[in-house]
Parts: C-alpha cells; sequence; structure tokens
C-alpha cells in the first residue's frame, strides 16, 4: 500500500510539473514583452517572408525575444523544481515549435496574427513536449491527455483573466 501511495503521489507531481512548464513556457513571451531593455530581440522569427498564399510564414506575434524567454525560463523553472535545466530548456523550446506550428496553421487558414483560436492555440503547444519528452518525464497512461486537456482549461481561464487585468493584449 504505501508504494502504492508513492507511485501515485510521483505521478500526481509530475502532472503539476508538466502543467508548470507549460504554463512558464506560455507565459515567458507575454512576460519578456512586458520587461524593458529587451526590445532589440522583437523581431519576427519567420523574418516577414511570405508563402505563396501570401501569408506570413508564422506572422509577427512569433519573435526571437519570446522563443529565446521561453527556453529559458522553462529551463530555469525546471532546475528550481529540482530538475535539470537542459530537461526544462528543452521542454520550452518544444512547446515554442508546437506554437508555432499552431501560428502556421493559422496563417494558411488566413486567420489574422494574435487571433483567438482556443484548442489550436494549446494543444500543438502542449502535445509536442509532453510526446517527445515522455520518457524521461516518466509520462504514461493517459497522463499526456490529462495534462493537455487541463492546460488547455487553465490557459483558457488564465487567457481571459490577463485580458482582462491588461496584461495580454486583444487580439481584437
Amino acid at each position: 500500500m504505501a508504494g502504492q501511495q508513492h507511485t501515485l503521489y510521483h505521478y500526481d507531481m509530475t502532472i503539476l510539473f508538466c502543467l508548470f512548464l507549460l504554463l512558464v513556457a506560455n507565459g515567458a513571451p507575454i512576460l519578456a514583452r512586458l520587461l524593458p531593455g529587451v526590445r532589440h530581440w522583437n523581431r519576427p522569427l519567420d523574418g516577414g517572408y511570405r508563402l505563396s498564399d501570401g501569408e506570413p510564414l508564422f506572422g509577427a506575434h512569433k519573435t526571437w525575444r519570446g522563443v529565446v524567454a521561453a527556453i529559458i525560463l522553462t529551463g530555469a523553472a525546471a532546475g528550481l523544481a529540482g530538475y535539470p535545466l537542459w530537461l526544462g530548456a528543452l521542454f520550452g523550446g518544444l512547446s515554442m515549435l508546437g506554437d508555432l506550428l499552431a501560428s502556421f496553421i493559422k496563417r494558411r487558414l488566413r486567420w489574422r496574427s494574435g487571433a483567438p483560436a482556443p484548442i489550436l492555440d494549446q494543444l500543438p503547444e502542449a502535445l509536442l513536449p509532453l510526446l517527445f519528452l515522455a520518457g524521461p518525464l516518466e509520462l504514461g497512461g493517459l497522463s499526456i491527455p490529462l495534462i493537455a486537456v487541463l492546460f488547455t482549461v487553465l490557459d483558457g481561464i488564465l487567457s481571459r483573466l490577463l485580458y482582462h487585468w491588461r496584461v495580454r493584449r486583444h487580439p481584437w
């Protein structure tokens, strides 16, 4: 019984840790935008490149500043939680790759940059790091879909609060 309780505790803590990293990776670009002195990193990742459909590759909201902030802050968050820095940095980078995939899809659908797309805005950002790092994070069973759903709900709630508090800009 004691071993089973330890296993459940570890499982619960892993889920919370992954949610924590997703929230840090997701919030880091917003935090970096608010900090003074990081304006020079505010260049679009796609350099303004447009595909044959006339739309940007990712859009102006996907900046070097945001990706670098997500990688550094997620790495630091993992370190503070007692996990390897590399694991957090890789988690943050993969999360941003998922975010870029969502932006790429939104541009192909001709949705404007920054337009909210519930589920599309969260799932790639959550699933890419969770699937890629399932082994090192010891994720199994239903933990990956559970974390992705919990992150989608939390992100929706937090986004509304941040819009209300004017920390995030309204896309409309």
